[in-house]
């Protein structure tokens, strides 16, 4: 039982480091980082290069409309931004859309290749220094382009990840749990970014000096995921801008989270493999850290661990190992029996927080071995499918 003993003993060590031991050391870090260096930034001259903005868009003729009205009222001035919008493969009214305005770059093909072939076809038209990436189904603020681009006027900055936020009128049930999520990974990518960079931006506002662009291959799932780290590859760090954010609001219902959460799983481990060379301590100490505490650990280790808790929870019960054991098993089994009951009433349309979040927490994990199967078997596809997403 001593093996049981100890596999228990590591599974919950990697849950805890995982899900909040990462953030509690990050903070001390950061502390510790700011006593040493108490160097006040100076105040960053008006900075305004010339950018270009590059929108996705596949089939979404319900909303293009609102966001190109979004895009145009930004707060840059119009003879340095360029707006190109690519909607490869569209069927919908999307692209007739678009052409109407001419102040927009429309870049169109019949043929579906992926967003990741339509990214790299539209960096081809890129001439200027900056490039910034965001969702067409997400809304940015008025001063979106300038809070990015004024994290490079340091030289050691490759990147910008911008703030994504989701809005909805209900206070509970997935929109209230998916906003909790993206606040707890918010504040983690400020102290990331704080202590050196941020790990891995997401595809609905960032950016990226154009000449460290590498071309991403067709089969990759996480673009936007696998364009930023290979910035910190090349030696550059990706900056945080929490005053420049894309809103959207939540997935229309469980089953349309479900697919994208095994989506992002199925290209969590495809990236491992590709960013390998991140998980090498001596040449990146500080990313392959925050990359490995902040990333591998939630794609690999921390469902399995949370598979064997609970197993050798219930080993040490039938072979009598203290009541500390009976309690912890107790607890285990009511967050599931919470999670089960929150999935019943998720079914139903149903959302109650207090066994929304169990299930939410539980789901996603689940999810990571449905994308890790998806990952093996190579049956999850590079194409974007875009998710349904509920109104306002």
């Amino acid at each position: 039982m001593r093996a049981t003993y100890i596999i228990f003993i590591i599974s919950l060590f990697i849950l805890f480091y995982n899900y909040v031991g990462y953030g509690l050391l990050l903070w001390v870090m950061v502390r510790i980082k700011r006593m040493l260096v108490r160097t006040a930034p100076a105040p960053a001259p008006p900075y305004e290069p010339d950018v270009t903005l590059v929108v996705a868009a596949y089939n979404e003729e319900g909303i293009i409309t609102a966001k190109i009205e979004n895009t145009l009222a930004l707060d840059y001035p119009a003879h340095k931004r360029r707006l190109l919008f690519i909607t490869d493969g569209s069927t919908d009214a999307t692209p007739q859309i678009i052409s109407r305005y001419p102040e927009l770059q429309l870049l169109h093909t019949d043929k579906r290749g992926g967003k990741t072939a339509a990214l790299n076809r539209a960096m081809e038209q890129v001439q200027t220094p900056y490039v910034i990436f965001c969702d067409a189904n997400t809304l940015l603020n008025k001063d979106a382009i300038r809070n990015i681009v004024k994290h490079y006027a340091d030289e050691t900055v490759g990147g910008v990840a911008g703030e994504k936020k989701v809005i909805s009128d209900d206070s509970s049930g997935a929109a209230a749990t998916e906003g909790i999520y993206w606040k707890y990974e918010s504040y983690l990518k400020k102290l990331d970014a704080e202590l050196y960079s941020v790990v891995g931006a997401a595809g609905e506002l960032f950016s990226i000096r154009t000449g460290l662009f590498q071309p991403v291959e067709e089969e990759v799932i996480l673009d936007d995921f696998v364009i930023s780290l290979r910035i910190n590859l090349k030696g550059y760090r990706i900056a945080y801008a929490p005053d420049a954010y894309a809103m959207e609001t939540p997935s229309d219902n469980i089953a349309e989270e479900h697919k994208r959460k095994i989506r992002i799983s199925a290209g969590g481990f495809q990236s491992i493999v590709m960013l390998r060379a991140l998980l090498n301590f001596f040449r990146f100490p500080v990313v392959s850290f925050q990359y490995i505490s902040h990333r591998v650990l939630r794609w690999t280790l921390s469902p399995l661990s949370l598979l064997l808790l609970l197993v050798t929870n219930i080993m040490l019960v039938i072979y009598p190992g203290g009541w500390l054991f009976y309690a912890f098993l107790l607890i285990q089994v009511m967050g599931y029996a919470a999670a089960f009951i929150g999935y019943s009433l998720a079914e139903r349309n149903i959302k109650i927080s207090i066994f929304y979040i169990p299930f939410y927490f539980l789901f996603m994990n689940i999810a990571v071995y449905q994308g890790f199967y998806r990952y093996l078997t190579n049956t999850q596809s590079a194409a974007w499918e875009k998710a349904k997403r509920s109104k306002i």
